[in-house]
């Protein structure tokens, strides 16, 4: 053995071949911290030192070969500054160098994950070698960083300034098949054959048969691109990648910009451009948001780990009550992700119309190749359509999805609780009715809760698990874990009118409401939201949601917060429910649809509406962008402080994240916690106190005040 740390060990084997494993202690995957930084340099100590070494093959002990760097070691490093975050990635970019650089021949057996850092790595071994399950990616991106340890630099010369700037760009991961065609591996084999075929192909390239110092070279020189071929290639992939990813997200055209200004720079100096580059990024608000985020989301992951170690039973059998589309988007993704699924209406059409549902959604990935025939066929069987409620009494969890009715759903659980074991969850996918009142004509309480899917279900991430009054442990356990298996981020919340989400985005529309009333374009306001980086803005939100459906919630939330959530006046989406216009399901609400070219509703603007809207509305006027921001903002704000006071929701984290995979918040701006953090909680106090006369939603809370009168953030004072 030349080197044994508890991140990686180096020992001979035949040949004169050092293998340098990387198997980080105590970890499931093997990622660059300090540790195995500071070791990594060791191992090479101890290679460079060691007699009789002919080539270096690079492992992983783990299923994964190395997923990238500590992220957690982020945050103490960026706020240092420039000095800081140089601190952290000069002695990995000198370690990658390094093993560039030594006199032997180097090659990586990539197996599972090389990401980030992982695949840097790999960039500056000689070969590479992929396993067939393998993935390679430098998603930096996602991050709001660019590659710090000689992405930008090597990969444009190994596969070519357009695939490097398009892979890094867009961040996203690389299958076997489309890096061996780029040329970023040199071969791909199957797992079990993955460490024997790189040492063979190492063996070639020390036998002299392979010239692992012309790649080198290649690596180590300028890209040989002539102005002209450059001036076309980086303008107009600047210009695309600008154009994707908007203003607000600046390192994808950075990580461009590194390749360009680095294209015509050998490795050591094209290296120092990257490093510019990355520090610029890495001191954006935006990196900051982005990498908060990630931690955020690691730490709902967790709590919803621990939830499903606690369940007393797995969710092997579920049913869902209620066809149509939501019912049959839960059922297209319990059984996609291999749970086989009941699906329960009492008429043929609603059962034709959630079949139709999560086959449409099966068709679209066998057309774009995500998924075969069969198993499609497969999927289909896992859905059971039923009239009856046959073999209910061997299901483990029921989601009831009928309409949004106190009665209607009343009536539907009392009738189920005698169909169902005695164990059995129960679920309500309901959008804003308590679920202590849901409750109430059960006698098993205990295994009842709330699981609120969000519209549609296969794309949107998350699910609050709602426990009422008596809800058991048990089964928040197990609803959370049903979620886990259905691949969706479950944040468990307490009971109150909207619960978490619809509970923070009516004030939000409350905010919107006025504004119209006031005498703004809705349309202006629309614009300066999305400017300000929502998907959507409110008034565009609301035709998608549905305005009838937006007007039932909202009357729900005023009878459960009247001081807050009452109104005196007859707001904007009154008027289009008056009119018959709901949005986007009859094709008029604030705005008028059409279909685009691929069958897509298409927004129109109408003078209708504006017509419409005229006797309820103060004379048009324009207001100032940031008072649009200001009065959309604090309404949400305050009821989010509210919630996570009254205990509705645990952390900031889980707010936050709530937000971002529920409605789209903005990730940027890194949740709405984040955001009162960046600008500080006492000038949101002063903000919102600019608008005390539009009503208590405008009104901080007294922790709000405290917090601000003594300096406290929400995610503590980093």
């Amino acid at each position: 053995m030349l080197f044994s740390g508890k991140a990686l060990t180096v020992q001979m084997l035949d040949n004169g071949i050092a293998e340098l494993k990387f198997d980080l202690q105590g970890e499931s995957v093997n990622k660059f911290n300090r540790q195995t930084v500071s070791e990594f340099s060791q191992a090479l100590d101890a290679i460079e030192a060691a007699d009789g070494v002919k080539g270096v093959l690079l492992t992983s002990g783990k299923g994964v070969f190395i997923v990238g760097a500590d992220i957690t070691e982020f945050g103490d490093a960026f706020s240092a500054g420039a000095e800081g975050v140089a601190d952290l990635m000069n002695q990995n970019n000198e370690n990658i160098n390094r093993l560039e650089d030594l006199p032997v021949p180097t090659a990586v057996a990539i197996n599972g994950y090389a990401l980030g850092g992982g695949f840097e790595v790999c960039l500056g071994c000689d070969f590479r070698v992929m396993g067939e399950g393998a993935k390679v990616g430098l998603p930096e991106v996602k991050l709001g960083l660019i590659p710090g340890w000689g992405g930008t630099v090597r990969l444009p010369r190994v596969v070519g300034v357009d695939v490097a700037a398009e892979w890094i760009a867009a961040g996203k991961e690389q299958k076997p098949a489309a890096a061996l065609e780029a040329h970023a591996v040199d071969a791909v084999v199957p797992t079990d054959k993955l460490k024997d075929a790189t040492i063979k192909l190492l063996e070639r390239a020390i036998s002299g048969e392979l010239d692992y110092k012309a790649n080198r070279e290649i690596k180590k020189s300028q890209i040989p691109l002539n102005d002209t071929e450059a001036l076309m290639a980086f303008f107009t992939t600047k210009a695309f990648v600008g154009q994707q990813a908007g203003k607000n997200y600046p390192s994808p055209v950075a990580a461009v910009e590194s390749i360009e200004q680095g294209y015509k720079l050998t490795r050591d100096e094209a290296l120092k451009i990257e490093q510019e580059k990355f520090i610029f990024c890495a001191q954006t608000g935006t990196a900051k948001s982005l990498v908060g985020l990630f931690l955020a989301d690691q730490a709902i992951s967790k709590v919803a780990k621990g939830w499903e170690k606690k369940a007393d039973k797995p969710i092997e059998r579920a049913a869902v009550l209620g066809a149509g589309i939501m019912g049959g988007g839960i059922a297209y993704q319990s059984a996609y992700k291999g749970t086989p699924i009941k699906m329960k209406d009492i008429d043929q059409k609603g059962i034709d119309l959630g079949l139709n549902e999560a086959n449409k959604l099966l068709s679209k990935l066998v057309d774009r190749k995500r998924l075969t025939p069969v198993k499609m066929g497969e999927v289909l069987n896992r859905i059971e359509p039923t009239l009856s409620y046959d073999g209910f009494d061997n299901i483990d969890v029921v989601v009831e999805a009928v309409v949004e009715n106190p009665k209607v759903k009343h009536a539907v659980l009392k009738e189920v609780e005698t169909k169902v074991s005695e164990d059995t969850v129960i679920a309500s996918n309901t959008s804003t009715i308590s679920i202590n009142h849901l409750a109430e004509p059960l006698s098993r309480p205990e295994n009842f809760l709330g699981m609120h899917f969000f519209n549609p279900v296969h794309k949107m991430p998350l699910v609050e698990v709602i426990r009422g009054e008596k809800t058991s442990d048990s089964a928040v356990a197990r609803v959370v874990a049903y979620a886990n298996k259905m691949g969706k981020k479950a944040i468990v919340v307490r009971d109150c009118p909207g619960f978490l989400v619809n509970r923070v985005l009516f004030p939000y529309f409350a905010g919107f409401s006025m504004l119209v009333r006031d005498g703004a374009d809705f349309q202006v306001v629309d614009k300066v939201m999305e400017r300000w980086g929502w998907p959507m803005g409110p008034a565009y939100l609301m035709d998608v949601v549905g305005i009838d459906t937006g007007v039932h919630a909202e009357s729900v939330m005023a009878a459960g917060f009247p001081d807050r959530m009452g109104k005196n006046f007859t707001a904007a989406s009154d008027v289009m429910y008056e009119a018959g216009r709901y949005g986007q399901k009859n094709n008029k609400g604030f705005y008028n649809y059409e279909q685009d070219k691929k069958g897509r509703p298409k927004k129109v603007a109408t003078e209708e509406s504006y017509e419409l809207l005229k006797p309820h509305v103060a004379e048009r006027r324009e207001f100032e962008k940031d008072e649009i921001i200001e009065r959309m903002m604090v309404p949400m704000a305050t009821e989010l402080a509210r919630c996570l006071e009254e205990g509705i929701v645990d952390s900031p984290a889980e707010a936050d994240m709530a937000l971002i995979y529920g409605i789209g918040f903005p990730p940027f701006r890194g949740g709405i916690f984040a955001w009162l953090d960046s600008i500080g909680l006492d000038e949101f106090v002063k903000i919102a106190d600019k608008y005390a006369d539009l009503g208590e939603l405008y009104q901080p809370t007294d922790r709000m005040r405290e917090m601000a009168a003594s300096g406290i953030t929400y995610y503590g004072n980093k």
